[in-house]
């Protein structure tokens, strides 16, 4: 990949206290004059980015303010939704706007998805080795 950069699988540690690899990245999320710097877990079957509740709030969004969605699907069909868009900057990329909805619960991690995730950003999964690798989309 052209002008990419690489990022190692993070551990992380699961219900039962197993650690597992996974491809997750730092991401900084900013609103206005507020940042957040978080983990996001790439997943390429989510339809959507998903941002829990508490991160919005964090970055001085309004619940109320922002339009409700259709729910989502899955474990998080029963949480009421609504969307927001933040500016997103990962490692040394330019920032890009990234669409997410946000979703009334902290049950859920932040996720980056096929919308707009992996519109905005071309990614090679190396998982043997541990590593996956992004490039911003061309153009």
């Amino acid at each position: 990949m052209a002008d990419g950069q690489r990022f190692p699988y993070t551990p992380i540690q699961n219900v039962r206290g197993e650690l597992l690899l996974r491809p997750a990245l730092t991401i900084t999320l900013a609103r206005e004059n507020q940042f957040v710097t978080v983990s996001g877990l790439l997943d390429t079957g989510a339809d959507v980015n998903v941002l829990p509740y508490h991160l919005g709030i964090k970055l001085g969004a309004v619940w109320d303010e922002h339009r409700l969605l259709a729910g989502l699907s899955g474990n998080l069909a029963n949480y009421e939704t609504r969307d927001i868009v933040l500016s997103s900057t990962i490692g040394e990329f330019k920032s890009v706007q990234l669409a997410f909805a946000w979703v009334r619960t902290e049950t859920v991690p932040l996720i980056l998805g096929q919308v707009n995730f992996f519109m905005e950003f071309d990614v090679c999964f190396f998982r043997s080795r541990s590593l996956f690798e992004i490039s911003l989309k061309p153009g």
